[in-house]
Order: structure tokens, then C-alpha cells, then sequence
């Protein structure tokens, strides 16, 4: 139910071919979104857009450092963000919940979508500087993972998170919602090199613990917290290249019984991020 009185007038639209709303054409296309995202393509990391989704999330990304491109909403989504919509500076677009379907592609049920522009990765340094702790992946490829290491990161008191260029983009539609909106307030960075970011993190005075299942790594709970740690994890099945267990500072596993010998990334990471985390 809409609030009595709207604080503005969103634009009507009931075409759902109508351009204005083309940022959100289509979402459930992956390479569609991809192609006119373009997260890593176009005139650079900073050259595009992203989509966020949800009332929870879109009011992370209007606190955030990312400026909003359009909004899209239903009667529902409107009246869940009506004071927060009121004074931004991007246009709001309100359609039927039948042609919100059309746009999108399904049955999107959430209310609002919101579409914001890339920023320019900032260098490894500048995401790192300060943080007690930092949290690194290698190869992470799928978007749930990579939201739910991000909210991960926020819960316990993580810097800044550093990706390798073969992770999945944080900032695709299900990277943002299952991150609950962190990836849009946590500082990140991608690198080409997983192995040269290990270097440069350990000439900036940082010790960089590689989490793997091997049962020669130490028990994560023999490690000592000290300011200045980087938590590196891989992707579930392959985890960490050679090369990058090789670099890093320490091995570390974590002890389990039965016949389970590892965890869900996502999962692994919040037992390690936990014992290393300073206290909250």
C-alpha cells in the first residue's frame, strides 16, 4: 500500500520497451547483462553499470559512493522507499508489477531495482591502507559465493577485500543481494595477478594466510591475530592455485571430524575471518 501522501511524483511508464528504463531490460540474460554491463569491458573497470535490487540493498547504494543512473519501482517498492527516493537527483520510473515483469524478464517480486554506475578500481594499496585485516580471493567465480564472502568481510570487521582477475564481478544483480549490500560499502579492488598481489601485500608489511583443506596446513586456531592479515581463499573444488599457496606467508586449515574434509568458501571463510577478526 502506497503512503498517503508521495514526498514526489515518479514518472509513469507503461511501455515496457520504453528506453528509459533499458538499464533493467531483460535481467534474468546473463550475457545480455554482461554485454550492456560491461563490467570489465568498454573504456575501462570504471565504464558502466551495475543493477541493484530490493529495498534493503538500494538504500546501501544511495548511502554509497556510487551514483545512481534510474529506479525502477512497483506500488510496493515506492512506498517502501518513499523518503529515501524523494531527494536524489536520478529519475524514478513506477510500473505495474505485470509490466515490471516484462521488463525484467521474470517475476521479479522485490519492488524496486535500481541501476548505479562502475567506478574505476582503485589501486591495492589505497583499498588495503589502514585495515587491520583483508580478505583475498582467488578464482571465485560464483556470484553467491562472492556476495556472501562480502558480507562475511563486513560482519567481521574486514578493511578491504582484494579479488584475482578469474573472480566473479561483486557488483553483478546476485553478487549485491546476497552481500546484502556490503560489496557497495566494503573497498575492493581486482588484480591481474593473484601471486603478484600477494607479493605487494607482503612488501606493504602485510602476512598473508592461504586457507586450504590440506591436512599438512596448520589448525587456524594456532594463529595469532595481529594487525595487518590477509585471509586468501579459493574457490571450492580446485581451491587455491600452487602458485598461490606457494607465495603466501602461512597455510591454515580448519580441523573437522567425520568424513566432511572441507566447507562452502563462503562458510570456511566466516570460521577463519572470525578467529582472526580484532575484537569487534
Amino acid at each position: 500500500m502506497l503512503p498517503r501522501k508521495l514526498k514526489f511524483q515518479p514518472q509513469p511508464v507503461d511501455d515496457p520497451d520504453d528506453p528509459r528504463v533499458a538499464d533493467f531490460f531483460r535481467l534474468n540474460d546473463p550475457e545480455l547483462r554482461r554485454a550492456v554491463e560491461r563490467p570489465d569491458g568498454g573504456g575501462g573497470a570504471g565504464d558502466g553499470f551495475f543493477v541493484a535490487e530490493g529495498a534493503l540493498v538500494i538504500r546501501q547504494l544511495l548511502r554509497s559512493r556510487y551514483p545512481v543512473r534510474a529506479v525502477l519501482v512497483t506500488d510496493q517498492g515506492l512506498a517502501a522507499l518513499d523518503d529515501e527516493l524523494a531527494g536524489i537527483e536520478a529519475p524514478v520510473y513506477r510500473v505495474s508489477q505485470a509490466l515490471m515483469t516484462r521488463v525484467t524478464g521474470f517475476h521479479f517480486h522485490r519492488g524496486a531495482l535500481a541501476s548505479a554506475e562502475r567506478r574505476p578500481h582503485p589501486d591495492l594499496a589505497t583499498v588495503v591502507d589502514g585495515a587491520d585485516l583483508v580478505l583475498m580471493a582467488e578464482g571465485v567465480t560464483d556470484n553467491e559465493n562472492l556476495g556472501s564472502l562480502f558480507r562475511n568481510a563486513a560482519a567481521f570487521g574486514v578493511g578491504g577485500v582484494v579479488l584475482d582477475a578469474t573472480s566473479a564481478d561483486p557488483l553483478y544483480r546476485r553478487s549485491v543481494r546476497v552481500s546484502m549490500g556490503q560489496v557497495l560499502r566494503l573497498p575492493f579492488t581486482r588484480t591481474d595477478s593473484a601471486v603478484d598481489a600477494i607479493v605487494r601485500l607482503q612488501a606493504l608489511g602485510f602476512q598473508v594466510l592461504a586457507l586450504t583443506p590440506s591436512a599438512t596446513a596448520d589448525d587456524v586456531r594456532t594463529v595469532a591475530r595481529r594487525p595487518g592479515q590477509v585471509l586468501l581463499v579459493g574457490a571450492e573444488g580446485p581451491g587455491l592455485s600452487e602458485a598461490a599457496l606457494r607465495a603466501a606467508d602461512r597455510r591454515l586449515r580448519i580441523a573437522m571430524s567425520g568424513e566432511v574434509d572441507s566447507l562452502n568458501v563462503a562458510t570456511a571463510a566466516a570460521v577463519a575471518l572470525h578467529h582472526l577478526a580484532r575484537p569487534l
